[in-house]
């Protein structure tokens, strides 16, 4: 019988393979892309197993699960060897646990909140426990789904001026989340927010290089429509969850 970490190591071949051929569809092949796996379901056991197949990076949802994640990854050896991402709500009560920690902040989606968390950065620098700025993406709701949170397009355009004078900050670019169960509409979302970026480089001179979009039953679209971010993890830790 074959184990966990030969089951993932498998599924994780088969994702590269499919991420490959839909960047080759997109005439995307020469690509880079970064393949986040959203390991807020499972323990560090999972965790170091995934490591054993090639995965780098990892995503949480939950400051408290990070913490935990991270301290006993660090038991167990060189804590170089991967990244963890932060791509749930960020509830500002919990910013100084993910400052520091995490190297990309995905979901960064009010006016407020990009005001919070760069002023506990700005403030984290002076002291000298934070060595720069931290990374963020401002997630953007394109498809406008009333149950889903972030920033909606006019409000991105109207907040950028502001949002770039914010020290305790870098933008790295645009994260969203597409409707469920409906291949269209995730890429009319997906297209959309690729234009968004476009158009916000063209007017305020920014390089916003990612957009973090693609999850497990639509990633291939994400990527098709110009995605340098996605984010798997029923598909990558649950390898009878079938790939669509």
């Amino acid at each position: 019988m074959e184990s966990y970490s030969d089951l993932i190591a498998e599924r994780r071949a088969e994702i590269v393979e499919r991420i490959d051929a839909a960047l080759a569809r997109a005439g995307r092949a020469d690509e880079q892309v970064t393949l986040v796996a959203v390991s807020k379901t499972v323990g560090v056991d999972e965790v170091v197993a995934a490591l054993g197949a090639g995965y780098r990076v990892f995503g949480e949802n939950r400051p408290q699960e990070l913490v935990r994640k991270l301290e006993g990854l660090a038991q167990m050896g060189d804590v170089s060897a991967y990244r963890f991402d932060m791509i749930g709500n960020l509830q500002t009560n919990k910013i100084n646990t993910v400052l520091g920690r995490v190297a990309l902040i995905h979901s960064i989606g009010s006016a407020h909140l990009a005001d919070a968390v760069s002023s506990r950065a700005e403030r984290r620098i002076a002291e000298g426990s934070l060595a720069a700025p931290a990374h963020v993406l401002l997630e953007v709701n394109v498809s406008g789904e009333a149950s889903k949170s972030g920033f909606a397009p006019d409000e991105v355009r109207a907040c950028m001026p502001h949002l770039m004078e914010l020290s305790g900050i870098h933008i790295d670019g645009l994260m969203t989340m597409a409707p469920r169960g409906d291949k269209d509409a995730a890429r009319r979302t997906f297209s959309g927010l690729r234009e968004l970026r476009d158009e916000l480089r063209e007017r305020w001179g920014l390089e916003l290089p990612e957009l973090s979009c693609g999850m497990s039953e639509d990633f291939e679209i994400a990527l098709e429509e110009g995605s340098t971010i996605v984010r798997l993890g029923r598909v990558v830790f649950n390898p009878s969850f079938a790939l669509q």
